[in-house]
């Protein structure tokens, strides 16, 4: 009988240590949000990874896929411009984001990252002609909810 307790609690010890073993390998204090599905490029999809630093700073990390090039739209764009909501409704431009084409495939990708003290609760992503404008227009291309 001794046997079989101390397997029972060695197996309990081995998998306790495994599950938190798994638990730590992922990134907890990451947050992915999705993109809401858009009527302006309603083929585009993509999400946002939020991190927090060491130094209590917000990484924005976006990836999307088959994000139409602005100039497409209708009406025609110069870019594409991520604004930030942060939590005292401060709404902010981030910065350009540029459409590319995948190396083996002819996807439409886009890739921006930026690093923030302040802390977000929304991002989205609107077509714009002018890249520094401090107010987002009306064409929103990419929204998330607020997080």
């Amino acid at each position: 009988m001794g046997t079989i307790q101390i397997n029972t609690l060695t197996n309990k010890i081995f998998i306790g240590a495994f599950a938190l073993l798994i638990l730590f390998s992922f990134d907890v204090s990451a947050k992915k949000v999705k993109f809401l599905t858009s009527t302006l490029v309603p083929a585009a999809r993509g999400y946002v990874k939020i991190n927090r630093d060491k130094n209590l700073n917000y990484n924005l990390s976006i990836k999307i896929s088959n994000l139409a090039e602005a100039f497409r739209l209708e009406p025609s764009k110069l870019n594409y411009i991520v604004w930030m909501v942060t939590d005292d409704e401060t709404t902010m431009n981030m910065g350009k984001i540029k459409s590319t084409v995948g190396f083996l495939s002819k996807d439409l990708k886009a890739k921006f990252e930026t690093v923030t003290s302040l802390k977000p609760v929304k991002i989205f992503i609107t077509a714009e002609d002018d890249p520094s404008r401090q107010y987002p227009g009306k064409e929103i291309a990419l929204t998330t909810n607020r997080f």
